[in-house]
């Protein structure tokens, strides 16, 4: 079965995936410093009740990311 890629605010509470690239230069510096580095597993962990930040478990780390940061990481989808 061939992966599926799509960006990380589209995944759902409980869902992981694995980051394949980040697509804006101006927040990746950021991200990266974060934890959010390709190849890295990432654990969607909740929403907040309005649906913005979401939660989010990378490289050990607990992280509370807006949704418009979120979509610039593209991720593969992995089986639950």
């Amino acid at each position: 079965m061939k992966p599926e890629y799509t960006t990380l605010d589209k995944l759902l509470p409980g869902e992981s995936a694995i980051i394949d690239s980040l697509t804006d230069d101006l927040t990746s510096l950021r991200l990266l410093d974060m934890g959010c580095i390709p190849g890295e597993p990432v654990f969607f962990e909740k929403r907040a009740p309005l649906g913005d930040p979401i939660a989010i478990m990378v490289s050990g780390s607990l992280l509370s990311l807006r949704l418009a940061e979120a979509a610039t990481i593209r991720v593969k989808q992995t089986a639950a």
